[in-house]
C-alpha cells in the first residue's frame, strides 16, 4: 500500500477519487497541488467539497457518469499564472457499473512550452 499511495503522490497531477455513493474516498499529496485537500474531506459529499457557485456543474457531471450519459468530461481555467486542466472520469468495473468518479487536475502551461524534440537525456 506504501507503494501505491507514494506512487500516485509522484505522479504529476492531482487525483481525487469519489466513489459510487458520492462520498470522497482519496486524493493524491503530491507536491504541488493544484487545489489544495486536508484530510477532513475525506468521508465527505463531494457536493460538500466545492463552492456554491460550481456545486450545480459537479452534480451534474455524476449525474451523466451515473446514467451512463457520459464517460469523461473536461475543463480549463487560467489560475495564478497556471493554466489548469480538469478532468473528470467515471469509473467503471469490467460489467461496466458505476463505481465513481476520478478527478485528475494538472497544470498544462509546462507542457504547452515544450518546442522541438527530446530523443535522449542530457547531461
Amino acid at each position: 500500500m506504501e507503494e501505491v499511495i507514494s506512487m500516485l503522490d509522484t505522479l504529476p497531477f492531482d487525483i481525487t477519487f469519489v466513489d459510487k455513493d458520492d462520498v470522497v474516498k482519496y486524493f493524491s499529496q503530491g507536491k504541488d497541488r493544484v487545489f489544495p485537500r486536508t484530510k477532513t474531506i475525506i468521508g465527505r459529499n463531494v457536493s460538500n467539497c466545492h463552492p456554491p457557485a460550481s456545486v450545480h456543474i459537479v452534480e451534474k457531471i455524476v449525474e451523466d457518469f451515473k446514467s451512463g450519459k457520459k464517460d469523461q468530461e473536461d475543463f480549463w481555467i487560467n489560475m495564478g499564472g497556471k493554466y489548469i486542466l480538469i478532468r473528470y472520469y467515471a469509473v467503471r468495473n469490467d460489467k461496466k457499473e458505476y463505481l465513481g468518479v476520478l478527478e485528475v487536475t494538472q497544470d498544462i502551461k509546462p507542457i504547452q512550452e515544450i518546442t522541438g524534440e527530446k530523443r535522449l537525456v542530457s547531461e
